[in-house]
């Protein structure tokens, strides 16, 4: 066995005073960097049963830390192993091809589908893992999240001063994020609003579900039709909040969940997506813009090919395919 800490702390309960250089920062995301070599699933195991405490109080894992706090970190001991192999090439590579901005406070790709944000969960290398590995030389942090399946727009903070300003626009909603996606059917209005409060909860699994509750957060999201496919439509979607699932739980609320959203869609339709081609979630984050220091920010990114050349076919034969799909179960 060894004790799993930074390289200049001592054994035993440590009390660590938060410096301005973590003021604002989630505290699993400090203990990450606090705890070298210490498996996420741990980090959040001490933060569930009570064990990390900031100025005596337990913690949640999105709890920001501030200057002066005094954060209670327990010791911590993983048995010994080989170190994991790193990411493979070909995925670094993929995703330090996918930059479309930098600057000296940020680094900003188009994520594409199928690669998580961050490691956890059964993922070895999330994109800021990979990134990371690719860029070596820079100190880089994850600034927000987008779900495994969802391409496009995600922000790395390169200082300090760009990752607590960010985050501190996020949280004061001094952010503009804006989504395409594929709603089923057709919603009356080209132009329409869901506010709708969300709770969120976790399942026994562990898997994460949310759901529209009296008792939830507060959750506002603008819907504007792009597009008219058979039996979709192509919308815009900005958040007017930021809550976990909020564009795919609001979007089945109404009657017109996302395509492809194996969680809150409709398992048919999926299916017959998939039939013709939908192989994935269809939500893309298309559009991120906001100021930072005098700066204005915007970064957009098209929707990747293969949604592209899903809506191809489903404007050519999504009438005749689902038309024979639904004579087919009529035909018993």
């Amino acid at each position: 066995m060894q004790t799993a800490t930074s390289p200049d702390a001592p054994q035993g309960v440590r009390q660590v005073e938060i410096g301005p250089e973590r003021d604002g920062q989630r505290i699993d995301n400090a203990l990450v960097t606090m705890l070298k070599g210490v498996p996420k699933s741990m980090i959040y195991r001490l933060l569930r049963t009570g064990q990390v405490r900031v100025n005596g109080k337990r913690a949640k894992p999105d709890t920001r830390l501030t200057t002066g706090d005094m954060l209670r970190i327990p010791p911590v001991r993983v048995a010994e192993r080989p170190d994991r192999m790193g990411p493979a090439t070909s995925q670094v590579a993929e995703v330090a091809e996918a930059i479309i901005f930098e600057d000296k406070h940020f680094l900003v790709i188009d994520k594409p589908s199928g690669v998580a944000s961050h490691g956890g969960s059964g993922v070895s290398h999330g994109a800021i893992e990979l990134m990371r590995a690719a860029r070596s030389q820079d100190h880089l942090e994850l600034v927000h999240r987008l779900d495994r399946d969802t391409s496009g727009v995600l922000v790395f903070a390169k200082t300090r001063v760009g990752l607590t300003g960010l985050q501190a626009a996020i949280r004061g909603s001094e952010v503009t994020k804006q989504y395409l996606c594929l709603m089923l059917g057709h919603p009356s209005k080209a132009k329409f609003d869901v506010n709708a409060p969300l709770l969120k909860s976790v399942l026994q699994g562990g898997e994460r579900m949310v759901r529209v509750a009296e008792n939830g957060k507060p959750s506002l999201t603008f819907f504007r039709e792009m597009e008219q496919y058979p039996s979709a439509r192509l919308m815009q979607a900005t958040l007017g909040t930021g809550r976990t699932h909020q564009i795919r739980v609001h979007a089945a609320h109404i009657g017109h969940p996302l395509a492809g959203d194996p969680k809150y869609g409709d398992r048919e339709m999926n299916k017959r997506f998939r039939d013709m081609g939908l192989n994935r979630m269809f939500l893309h984050a298309s559009h991120m813009s906001f100021e930072l220091d005098g700066r204005a920010y915007s970064f957009s990114t098209p929707l990747p090919d293969d949604l592209k050349d899903f809506l191809d076919v489903l404007s050519v034969k999504g009438k005749r395919l689902l038309w024979m799909k639904e004579k087919s179960r009529t035909d018993f």
